[in-house]
């Protein structure tokens, strides 16, 4: 179980939750973040903070929401569009720096 970003961040990327977050495990994509699922230690941080109401827990997103959950396991496990490797788990955002790129579905909303 984690946390997962939907939708509402896309093109609003507010980041309070980054700056919340106790482990640094939410990544910036071009049009939105993502957390970490291996890093992200389920604390809910993120989510009393986000003022899109864009986070909740994997198990209780709904609807079109739910795409998003494995869209963002996809964010670090495979390879993104213009890059080689995947994300994986680097151990923190900060270190890591802005990803700057997106998952086809979030690209494409």
């Amino acid at each position: 179980m984690t946390y997962v970003i939907g939708p509402a961040c896309i093109d609003v990327m507010d980041r309070s939750c980054v700056d919340e977050c106790p482990v640094d495990c939410i990544y910036e994509g071009e049009r939105k973040l993502y957390i970490n699922p291996a890093e992200c230690i389920d604390c809910g941080a993120c989510k009393s903070v986000c003022p899109e109401e864009a986070i909740d827990l994997d198990r209780l997103l709904t609807g079109d929401q739910r795409a998003f959950v494995a869209d963002n396991a996809r964010f670090f496990s495979e390879p993104l569009p213009g890059r080689d490797a995947a994300v994986g788990a680097p151990g923190g955002a900060g270190d890591f720096g802005r990803i700057g790129v997106d998952t086809d579905l979030v690209a494409g909303y």
